[in-house]
């Protein structure tokens, strides 16, 4: 028998080959706690998972809050408070006259004073969003807490409105190609940023009591539209869909031509109504519940129909 074998005795210390051999079995991506392993955790078979997560995570937080339901504010990035239009229609204009031929800027000209035009709906939401905050949010409460996309424009207004009236909002941002960071009027505690649009969606209807769609682009239009068809096929219950500014909405979205094309039904009309103040959207709401026993409370109709 050896000495390093006698009982008692020592054993050599690990070596380098031993070291290596550990050291890269620890470092491999197959070591890491799944739960940990962002690799495994964005892979494509990972997709259920995490389209799981998206749904659980506000859902959970909303409650945690006491978020009862929501009012859903869509409308455009691009219309921002009157100063900051102003601000862009006169740079606009400086271009142009520094380049009298350029038709393009000439564009940019009209383009920037139709958006000052529309900087009056910057106030217009934010002026609702206030006033809704202050009627239905308490100590206590979490009833028709304002909802946006958490982004600038419209979406800012909504929330500001909120933020100025000492009450809650949600946002509920979207990982883009060019970042878009949420505004500084949401609430912390409820903004949220999410990969896919199906569930974004989904959470801005869950416990939606109302939607109010101001002038925007292709978002808005899509946030309305699939609206309008789960109310008009009857996967929700109907809820007051309202379109801030008439003369917008009806060269957008002319629903009589297609009735007149036999494409929707006479009641589909009724799916949706127009306002042009705070105070408009507001009665409309009011009346659309009119009769109805504590209406603001409970879950949204997106909710009760899964």
């Amino acid at each position: 028998m050896t000495e390093e074998s006698t009982p008692g005795s020592f054993c050599p210390a690990p070596d380098a080959a031993t070291l290596a051999r550990l050291e890269a079995i620890l470092k491999n991506p197959a070591y890491r706690r799944a739960d940990r392993d962002p690799d495994w955790i964005d892979s494509p078979e990972m997709r259920g998972a995490r389209l799981l997560l998206e749904y659980t995570k506000p859902q959970v937080t909303f409650a945690r809050m006491g978020v009862n339901s929501t009012v859903v504010l869509f409308g455009g990035t691009r219309i921002v408070e009157e100063c900051k239009a102003q601000e862009k229609l006169a740079a606009a204009q400086s271009a142009a006259e520094k380049n009298p031929g350029d038709e393009e800027l000439r564009l940019r000209v009209r383009r920037a004073e139709k958006i000052l035009e529309k900087s009056r709906y910057y106030e217009v939401a934010r002026e609702f969003a206030h006033m809704v905050s202050l009627e239905y949010q308490g100590v206590d409460q979490r009833d028709m807490v304002v909802v946006t996309g958490g982004g600038p424009g419209v979406m800012e207004a909504g929330n500001r409105g909120a933020f100025e009236a000492g009450r809650k909002s949600i946002g509920l941002n979207i990982t883009l190609p060019h970042e878009q960071a949420p505004n500084s009027f949401i609430t912390p505690e409820l903004c949220f940023q999410f990969r896919y649009f199906a569930l974004r969606k989904m959470h801005f209807l869950a416990a939606a009591k109302a939607l109010v769609a101001f002038p925007g682009g292709f978002g808005t239009l899509d946030e309305l539209f699939e609206t309008l068809c789960l109310v008009q096929t009857k996967i929700i219950e109907p809820v007051p869909i309202i379109l801030v500014g008439e003369k917008f909405w009806r060269r957008v979205f002319d629903a009589d031509y297609l009735l007149e094309e036999g494409v929707i039904d006479p009641e589909d009309l009724r799916l949706f109504s127009f306002a042009e103040t705070a105070e408009e959207i507001r009665k409309t709401i009011i009346d659309f519940y009119k009769g109805t026993d504590d209406p603001f409370s409970g879950p949204g109709p997106y909710m009760s129909a899964m």
